[in-house]
């Protein structure tokens, strides 16, 4: 449906520069592609650079493309500039479903035709955000994880009026970009990353909520157990582990009826003031001292070296 290749895009526009969306923007500046960005904040093209400045040492280290720099931004004053000579285009607005349909339909009407656009939702079905646009198939998801030019993954799905070529042309866009990439089959709300994600946050709400854990426990039972596993081996495999040589068969018959053991609470606790305040607290005490900028730089070399030690980093050559 679209008359450039992956391998052809050399302009990328990102509308919405906000963390995902700058992130974004940095990732592709990252890679070698032109950048045109919008945002209608009225200092989004201060922030913007502040950010993709600040992530710039971590992407050095991972690799930069040849010809990759930061002077390959350009900030417009209207979305319809930013997407004008687009190649593809990342939306990554707030996430409120009235914006985001309105929005993509703007998109639609303003880029080029048949080039793909992708939104960043970290939940929303693009069934339901797509029903504005005049030409929905070539609207998809393409979900990344933050910051997106460090974390690999991008989920990418349809809607129920997407094309199919629209999907596998945005997969492989996203592989040619340096990206791990999951095609899902079907929509699911959340995808998968974040149903899981937001299990483990809902639980840990819970201990909060009853004072069964910190804030610094519950992180750090994270980062000193499962997470090291995390870091290369999924829970699926992990758990197969569990069961010796005997695999999953194995740890599904001697484990399997702790499933009807009250270890989880699925459904999430009311956000009252009382647990709003203790999760904001906890987060503090466990920065201890440290800034926001402190953690984002100690985050990034610590995905950084976890790559690095995995093997996984990726190249820097597009």
């Amino acid at each position: 449906m679209t008359v450039t290749t992956p391998e052809e895009v050399r302009r990328v526009a990102c509308v919405g520069a906000g963390v995902i969306g700058g992130g974004w923007v940095a990732h592709f500046l990252a890679r070698g592609y032109d950048v045109t960005a919008w945002d209608p904040a009225p200092d989004a093209e201060q922030r913007l650079r502040r950010l993709v400045e600040a992530a710039w040492p971590a992407l050095t280290q991972l690799g930069l493309a040849e010809g990759a720099s930061q002077d390959r931004l350009t900030v417009t004053a209207t979305l319809e500039e930013a997407v004008a000579e687009a190649q593809f285009v990342q939306e990554s607005a707030p996430e409120k479903l009235e914006l985001k349909r309105d929005l993509l339909a703007r998109l639609d009407a303003a880029a080029p035709a048949g080039v793909v656009i992708a939104s960043s939702t970290s939940g929303y079905p693009m069934t339901d955000m797509q029903t504005e646009a005049a030409t929905p198939g070539r609207l998809v998801v393409g979900h990344p994880f933050n910051p997106p030019y460090l974390i690999p993954l991008v989920e990418v799905v349809g809607g129920e009026r997407t094309d199919a070529d629209a999907v596998a042309w945005a997969s492989r866009f996203y592989e040619v970009a340096g990206k791990s990439v999951i095609t899902m089959k079907s929509e699911v709300p959340g995808f998968i990353a974040n149903r899981l994600q937001e299990a483990l946050w809902r639980e840990a709400l819970h201990m909060v909520a009853n004072g069964e854990a910190t804030v610094r426990e519950i992180d750090d039972s994270i980062t000193e157990g499962p997470g090291l596993r995390w870091a290369f081996m999924g829970p699926m495999l992990t758990f197969a582990l569990a069961g010796g040589e005997g695999g999953m068969a194995h740890m599904l018959d001697h484990f399997g009826p702790s499933l009807k053991s009250p270890w989880t609470r699925l459904e999430a606790p009311e956000l009252d003031k009382k647990l709003y305040d203790a999760v904001v607290a906890g987060c503090d005490d466990a920065a201890d001292g440290r800034t926001i900028a402190d953690l984002v730089a100690e985050r990034d070399q610590g995905v950084i070296d976890v790559l690095r030690a995995t093997g996984r980093l990726n190249g820097g050559a597009k």
